[in-house]
């Protein structure tokens, strides 16, 4: 992917630790930032690098343990720590491990910020956009929304809940309602390439659910505008200004490969297929607005869904 030009002008060193920075977005973001002149500590488990770096801090969300020292005087701390959502059925086993994945490593976290001497000002810590579950198209979905129904609602209400230890000290505790990320990596889109490189690509299901989405790229460059504006308490849904529905962003994506991208996939064989899963990833939706992150005068690098597939495809 051809990296963007920077939407945020002001570059105001900071120092950064993340928990979760193995993953398509910590890393993603870990790049961001250490290009442009930032600190980044990584929070690792013993078992996650063959050899630990040397800018890292240990830690077990599981064992509680934590070299809370290292963890003193940074800027911002941000939480990717979780198992994926996408990448096998929601067996009941699956699922408490989502769940305790998320949970129990953000509960520590806080816990853990609400020790230090010196804490951090800014602590993002990752949610999703299923905290609003299914919408019909019509439903305009922001910050303020409710929490919706099924497991990724719940399993989400109980993540923003988690960061109440940080809370209580002050700590500026930012809940970033993550849509779907887009990038050749991993999630979504690495999954829909093969079948669109085929010419096998389509809607899904009725092809009539919203797809709120964001680039990989644009999410550093949202933590850092949130980071350096101050103040923005609870939820940011980290979503672009302008969400498609899946039949749409079938057609987009099959322009852009210069495939075709009429074949749907039958709400029947998405449910055999993938079962719980499929219903609330694939094709249940929801229209949700960057409403915060455009009131403080964000400006999106990937405002519009072909802008942000060319470039990645790039």
């Amino acid at each position: 992917m051809v990296l963007p030009k920077d939407s945020i002008i002001k570059n105001m060193p900071l120092k950064f630790a993340i928990a979760g920075s193995s993953g398509m977005i910590g890393s993603a973001v870990c790049e961001w930032l250490t290009q442009r002149g930032h600190s980044v500590t990584r929070l690792i488990r013993p078992s996650t690098f063959r050899s630990k770096p040397s800018d890292s801090i240990t830690w077990d969300p599981y064992r509680k343990t934590i070299d809370l020292e290292k963890l003193e005087g940074h800027d911002a701390v941000i939480n990717f720590a979780g198992a994926s959502i996408s990448d096998q059925r929601w067996t009941s086993q699956y699922k408490k491990i989502i769940h305790d994945s998320r949970i129990e490593s953000t509960s520590f976290l806080s816990e853990s910020l609400r020790k230090l001497k010196r804490p951090p000002k800014n602590f993002f810590s990752t949610s999703a956009i299923g905290f609003y579950g299914d919408h019909p198209p019509e439903d305009i979905i922001e910050e303020g929304g409710a929490n919706g129904h099924g497991f990724l609602a719940g399993v989400t209400r109980e993540w923003e809940l988690a960061t109440k230890q940080a809370e209580l000290v002050g700590i500026n505790v930012t809940h970033m309602r993550m849509g779907v990320v887009l990038d050749t990596r991993g999630g979504a889109l690495a999954k829909m390439l093969p079948p669109f490189y085929l010419g096998l690509g389509g809607p899904i299901g009725s092809g009539k659910q919203i797809m709120s989405w964001i680039a990989l790229w644009e999410i550093p460059q949202m933590i850092y505008f949130l980071a350096i504006k101050g103040g923005v308490k609870g939820p940011v849904n980290f979503t672009a200004p302008e969400p498609v529905s899946n039949r749409e962003f079938a057609k987009v994506l099959g322009s852009v490969l210069n495939r075709p991208a009429f074949l749907p996939l039958p709400n029947s064989a998405v449910t055999l297929i993938f079962g719980e899963m499929g219903k609330e990833l694939l094709l249940n939706g929801a229209h949700v607005a960057p409403r915060r992150l455009l009131d403080k005068g964000y400006n999106f690098a990937y405002p519009n869904l072909r802008s942000a597939l060319t470039s990645i495809l790039k």
